[in-house]
């Protein structure tokens, strides 16, 4: 059933604690600096500590937004994919999008150290983000033509599964031949990074973001009518073809993009949804949408907290972090609860 409970304060909670949040993962790393200090810098005060402002405004503020932008983004991309599918273990990966940047990311690599490509006209990160790019739009258009052919959602998710375990073994193969220096570059992009991404990717990342969630919201009420079935979805007019294919696209572009500039990053997008649809008790989209967006985007920032190591010189992998903290809430919530809100 469609919830008609007032949720509005616990959204309005949401976004308190996403601010504070955000205050202290920019306040917090191997330099402490004051929220008050912070403030002063966001506002444009001259301030004489000139090494603080460069690190708030050129380091700090951009990974920030990159952990809201991916932790919302994976968060509503694992909420429409758990409805189209129906499936309490679906993820925004689960079409394969993060193995098909994956594959990308090694054929750069890993294999591109073989055929010296890796260096060639496409210096530092932006080699890889292109790579993940090429991946993921490459799944991206043999997921389309699939969905375009089969009308059952579950057969479309088990051949997203089956593209997730080829892609998985060419890499395989790929890590095989590779000398370990290579190998130790892929694995640290496979652990996923919020730090190193600069205010130009940022905006490219905007725009990519901004796209995805406009077609998410622009789904939400056929989201709702797929909650009761394809066959009442169908009798009040809603297209399942379009429907499904609108679904596939948004959570395409917000996976891929995402996964491009910060590597695949674990446990946020399964399990976001389920904790915000325990603790609304909701099941109408226009609510679940901009709660998991408040919700993936606190969680992550949380975590790129603790992953950052307040004090110390070194920084956690945040798919490390993400699945420790969250895994045993969501499994204490499960039991709590004993059965899963759909």
């Amino acid at each position: 059933m469609i919830s008609s409970i007032n949720h509005t304060p616990k959204i309005l909670v949401l976004v308190i604690l996403l601010i504070a949040f955000f205050l202290v993962n920019i306040s917090l790393g191997s330099v402490r600096i004051p929220v008050d200090t912070i403030i002063s810098i966001l506002l444009g005060k001259d301030h004489n500590q000139e090494a603080w402002t460069y690190i708030i405004i050129d380091y700090r503020i951009p990974k920030a937004i990159a952990a809201l932008l991916t932790g919302s983004g994976l968060a509503v991309s694992g909420l429409m994919m758990q409805t189209l599918f129906k499936n309490p273990l679906a993820g925004p990966y689960v079409l394969g999008i993060s193995s098909g940047a994956s594959l990308g990311v090694a054929f750069f690599i890993l294999g591109g150290s073989a055929l010296g490509l890796s260096s060639i006209l496409i210096p530092g990160s932006w080699g890889t983000v292109l790579a993940a790019s090429l991946g993921s739009f490459a799944v991206l258009s043999v997921v389309l033509l699939v969905a375009s052919r089969v009308r059952d959602a579950m057969a479309l998710l088990i051949i997203g599964l089956m593209f997730g375990s080829l892609t998985a073994a060419v890499v395989s193969i790929l890590a095989y031949f590779s000398p370990a220096e290579d190998l130790q570059r892929y694995m640290f992009w496979s652990f996923g990074s919020l730090g190193d991404i600069s205010w130009g990717a940022l905006q490219l990342l905007c725009l990519c973001y901004s796209l995805g969630i406009v077609l998410a919201l622009s789904i939400s009420k056929s989201l709702n009518s797929l909650l009761l079935g394809e066959s009442y979805a169908q009798s009040i007019g809603v297209s399942i073809q379009k429907s499904r294919f609108i679904i596939l696209i948004s959570t395409s572009i917000l996976a891929g993009s995402l996964t491009a500039f910060v590597g695949p990053i674990a446990f946020v997008g399964l399990a976001v949804p389920h904790l915000i649809r325990q603790w609304f008790t909701a099941s109408n989209h226009w609510i679940l949408m901009p709660a998991c967006m408040l919700g993936g985007a606190l969680l992550l920032l949380f975590c790129d907290t603790i992953a950052q190591m307040p004090g110390l010189d070194f920084t956690l992998p945040i798919n490390a972090i993400t699945s420790i903290i969250g895994a045993p809430i969501v499994i204490w919530l499960l039991i709590r609860k004993k059965k899963l809100l759909f």
